[in-house]
């Protein structure tokens, strides 16, 4: 085969993907740290862009890239890309949300556990040598009603992780008729008046930007645990911060964060973050983790597996 389709990579991936496209006839270009003015200047000789989270591709990028037939991004959404523009230029993207499905619906279970049974703070209360085994009861999620907002590759991943708990398993999702043997379909008003646990599982689009904010909260009838291993801004952080002092929301378990760069590359990126970013990172009634969610050693390999394939059959 002659190399000749060029690829751009943007985003450092695994390295079976750069394998498997040159098994297939793709040269592959590596910008992984090569700055975004710079790249600009020759993604005209581009067919092919992959990429995370690393800058956003506005029009002026799909402008610039003239020959450009498809996009792949290594992850489960496309909230960094100017979709509409793409298309209206007739370029094909590819996400890979089944790559990383299994990864995140783990997360998101690791994440309920570790909070309800307070295991953050009965290890770092033994590290500061106690002992104090009433201060640190948990709760069960048997007998609990959970439900899942998103209804797609990690909400259906997270589902049958809790099957075995002998859970309540309900959902709501915008497209119709999902219902599956581990969950059951409800309107949103159903899930909040009997949702004890909200995971969200949501992509980020006009709909679900500050979804979660106080009215949103109040409408639920319980106190209830929140888990989001989705994106960041579903969640308004204020009115999170404020039924965490109230004790509306129990506690909340985040791989995601309203404040994060769009890069997802960092929270503290302001020398003065803000009080409700600040309250999240000391309150014991939250675990963070850093948007890792999906980013386990089987997932990498499977994220690249999954756009290889997509690009291959094109």
């Amino acid at each position: 085969m002659t190399n000749t389709k060029q690829i751009l990579h943007v985003d450092e991936n695994h390295p079976l993907l750069i394998e498997g496209l040159e098994f297939h006839g793709y040269t592959n270009v590596k910008a992984y740290h090569t700055p975004l003015e710079e790249i600009k200047k020759n993604l005209h000789l581009y067919e092919g862009l992959v990429v995370r989270s690393r800058f956003p591709i506005d029009r002026e990028f799909l402008n610039r890239a003239t020959a450009l037939k498809f996009i792949a991004r290594l992850g489960a959404g496309l909230e960094n890309i100017d979709v509409e523009y793409a298309d209206s230029k007739n370029i094909k993207l590819f996400a890979a949300p089944e790559g990383n499905r299994n990864a995140v619906g783990e997360h998101a279970l690791g994440l309920l556990l570790s909070l309800m049974n307070k295991l953050r703070l009965g290890h770092q209360s033994i590290q500061n040598g106690n002992w104090l085994r009433e201060e640190h009861r948990g709760w069960e999620i048997e007998g609990k009603t959970v439900g899942i907002i998103g209804y797609g590759n990690t909400g259906k991943s997270f589902s049958k992780k809790l099957k075995g708990f002998d859970a309540r398993i309900i959902f709501h999702d915008i497209q119709q008729n999902l219902e599956d043997n581990n969950a059951k379909q409800v309107p949103l008003n159903i899930l909040q008046n009997e949702a004890d646990i909200l995971s969200l599982h949501i992509p980020q689009t006009s709909q679900t930007i500050g979804m979660i904010d106080s009215i949103f909260i109040e409408n639920m009838k319980k106190p209830f645990w929140l888990i989001n291993t989705a994106r960041g801004k579903a969640v308004v952080t204020k009115d999170l911060v404020s039924a965490l002092e109230s004790g509306k929301i129990l506690g909340a378990g985040l791989d995601v964060l309203e404040h994060e760069s769009s890069s997802f590359q960092s929270v503290f990126k302001d020398s003065n973050p803000p009080f409700e970013l600040t309250y999240l990172l000391k309150a014991e009634n939250v675990l963070l983790s850093p948007h890792v969610g999906g980013w386990t050693v089987e997932s990498h390999r499977k994220l690249a597996q999954t756009i290889l394939k997509k690009i291959v059959q094109l």
